[in-house]
């Protein structure tokens, strides 16, 4: 089942997801509304080989829990994905088995050869 993790707030989540091609057939799940399980992250660190790739230091509440400071573990990286849905890279997709996390150009445009099979 191909999956997108996404913030229904966020701009560029909406950006991304208006661009996707109409026969994508993924299946959206709004991180906010639906947090992310442990299984479900589970699932993520298997294909992306770290917490860490899954964290966002963009989010709000990195700053000010003054994070960039620690010397954070991947259980750390674990633990704050769970707890609050910022700290997760977004959007993330799950496309045939692969991951592709965060809203980079590049990844978006590897996203989107992905769903068209290319």
């Amino acid at each position: 089942m191909n999956k997108i993790y996404y913030l229904a707030s966020c701009d560029t989540c909406r950006k991304i997801i208006k661009s996707l091609p109409e026969n994508h057939n993924l299946v959206f799940h709004d991180i906010k509304q639906n947090p992310i399980t442990e299984a479900e992250l589970e699932e993520m660190y298997k294909l992306s080989g770290s917490y860490e790739a899954l964290f966002s230091r963009k989010a709000q509440l990195y700053k000010s829990m003054d994070l960039k400071n620690k010397a954070l573990t991947e259980a750390d990286f674990k633990k704050y994905i769970l707890e609050h849905y910022t700290f997760i890279s977004r959007p993330v997709f799950i496309i045939d088995g692969k991951i592709y996390i965060g809203n980079s150009q590049q990844n978006i445009l590897q996203v989107m050869k992905a769903l068209e099979g290319k």
